[in-house]
């Protein structure tokens, strides 16, 4: 619904733009030989009283010559055409201004705010899909017939899904726009948990929840994109830690959602219809109220506009010129490529994706672990056991507390960055900030809770230290994402690709490790394991806020002359 009322607006502004300019009246073209055949440019221009220049590259100084010189965000470029054919003129459609209303980075506060808490509503649901069987494994493993262990991998398959779909998620979203990939993905998405909830047999829920994650993907790999597109640099120091906050809930609080289902009678199945139910009411209100963001599209519809209105072929967006020079499966192609390219030469890359694979370990082993840690430990209950993931989410919460904080220090960075006039000051290790703050509460959670996880120690040790590592987890996700994507501006959308991909793999399969690992191994070492890893990983941050611009400037791909956008007033 937002999509097309921004198209009729787009519209509307072509109308507007035309009316008051004298372009409709003048229509003046400059046009080769080619483009008429038998008149030069030179007797075109004696036709209508204007002599247009006949080399080409000269025309562009004379907007005039093309009739554009009165339309507002319009740029005359020239574009080759087949091999041997000459240069031909092409009006590129911009913004009209840098306030133009339509551009999604000028859109009030409220719609700005409104689309930045539904896209992080979609993550939250696509996201809590991931472990809200893990809640209720003994009673479905108990209905299907197999063992816990096979079970878990319920949860491991919706995690290798949606790793596969995350390859080509974010190239569609660059050629369709954020919506378009969004609502598909979200109903077919529906489509397969509604079949994990009906699946007949075992084979059945492995194959519907590896469907469901992969068309689940979209939200959680393209939601940095819609940020992006909404914030400005600084504005994202606001606006992303509250994306990663509520997207990251997902997986936390699923547990707590169906914490009592699989011992109800209600059912395992449940799991699934309580997903369904919340998407449901999240397409339909994304439907009504969320505007497309991705500005190259909305400058394509522009662009149409003003071909069908001026009757004149030469107008064309970025988007036209780049989709008709590559097409969508070459960019997929070029996309995957980059991010293997990412993967073997980027040690920023490899660092980070290594430290959220460790992160990602960590708490999908948590959903077949906090059975042996307070189940089998101290005897609680199923569903008491699933409600105590509300204190990861506390500790998420008490993270946001320094959002304020460090909002004010990146604010005084990037005034400062002005006032010198400093092209090339590169300051994208600001970002680090949240995870330095946050990145040692994650192994002193981990040491914690695993000596301290006896029957005659209180249970609430163990409890207030999986507060720590919730803390210490969202700002390390928050810093990560937001440095990579400052670091590599341009191949960012490679570089977060090739991040989710393979914490997603690797998870998938520690869910099934998991629980033979805490039964052979022992709750005790288990978790000492864990910390033990985190704590070599806890330096990750700490380097890269040290020697990252000399990283950088050894990099293909990194941004070296990195220009911090102005503050927004």
């Amino acid at each position: 619904m937002q999509s097309y009322i921004q198209y009729r607006q787009l519209r509307h502004s072509v109308n507007r733009n035309l009316e008051v300019s004298s372009f409709m009246g003048q229509k003046i073209f400059h046009a080769s030989p080619v483009d008429v055949p038998g008149k030069t440019s030179d007797s075109l221009g004696a036709e209508i009283g204007q002599k247009c220049p006949e080399d080409p590259e000269k025309a562009l100084s004379d907007n005039g010559c093309s009739g554009v010189d009165s339309l507002r965000g319009i740029q005359v470029k020239l574009r080759s055409g087949a091999t041997g054919s000459p240069l031909k003129e092409v009006f590129v459609v911009g913004w009209e201004g840098e306030h133009d209303p339509l551009d999604p980075r000028n859109f009030s506060l409220s719609k700005r705010m409104i689309a930045t808490i539904m896209v992080s509503v979609l993550s939250f649901s696509v996201g809590a899909a991931s472990s809200i069987t893990a809640a209720v494994l003994p009673q479905s493993s108990k209905d299907l017939n197999v063992s816990e262990v096979a079970g878990s991998l319920v949860t491991g398959m919706y995690l290798f899904g949606f790793a596969t779909g995350a390859l080509v998620s974010g190239p569609l979203s660059e050629i369709f726009g954020r919506n378009m990939v969004y609502l598909s993905s979200l109903i077919i998405f529906m489509i397969f948990v509604m079949a994990s909830a009906l699946a007949p047999n075992y084979g059945a829920e492995l194959i519907f929840r590896f469907l469901s994650g992969a068309f689940g993907s979209p939200p959680l790999t393209c939601a940095g994109g819609t940020i992006a597109d909404l914030w400005n640099p600084l504005e994202k120091t606001l606006a992303f830690p509250f994306y990663a906050i509520f997207s990251f809930s997902g997986p936390i609080l699923a547990p707590v959602i169906s914490s009592y289902m699989g011992q109800s009678s209600l059912g395992w199945r449940w799991a699934n219809w309580i997903i369904l139910i919340m998407s449901s009411i999240v397409l339909v209100i994304i439907i009504l109220i969320q505007p497309e963001t991705y500005a190259p599209l909305l400058l394509k519809w522009k662009a149409k506009h003003l071909r069908m209105k001026a009757d004149d072929t030469r107008f064309v967006s970025e988007m036209d010129i780049s989709h008709a020079e590559v097409g969508a499966f070459a960019r997929i192609y070029n996309a995957l490529k980059r991010e293997f390219l990412l993967t073997f030469q980027e040690p920023i890359i490899i660092l980070i994706s290594l430290y959220m694979t460790v992160i990602y370990i960590t708490i999908f082993t948590f959903f077949d672990g906090y059975e042996f840690i307070f189940g089998d430990v101290y005897g609680l209950s199923q569903g008491l056991t699933n409600i105590i993931w509300l204190a990861m989410f506390v500790g998420m919460m008490l993270a946001a507390c320094h959002v304020p904080f460090i909002y004010r220090w990146t604010k005084i960075e990037f005034v400062q960055t002005e006032e010198k006039n400093d092209s090339t000051h590169t300051r994208p290790e600001n970002r680090l900030w949240f995870a330095m703050l946050g990145a040692p509460a994650i192994p002193i959670g981990l040491f914690w809770m695993a000596w301290t996880d006896f029957s005659h120690i209180s249970v609430w040790s163990p409890i207030v230290a999986s507060v720590f590592v919730g803390y210490g987890t969202i700002l390390v996700f928050t810093s990560s994402y937001m440095y990579v994507i400052d670091v590599y501006d341009i191949y960012a959308a490679s570089a977060l690709s090739f991040m989710t991909v393979s914490r997603y793999y690797v998870a998938g399969g520690m869910t099934v490790a998991g629980i033979p690992f805490y039964r052979n191994v022992g709750v005790h070492y288990t978790l000492t394991i864990l910390a033990c890893i985190s704590s070599l990983m806890t330096l990750v941050p700490y380097i890269f806020y040290r020697y990252g611009p000399n990283i950088r400037g050894r990099s293909k791909y990194a941004t070296n002359n990195h220009s911090i956008a102005s503050v927004a007033t």
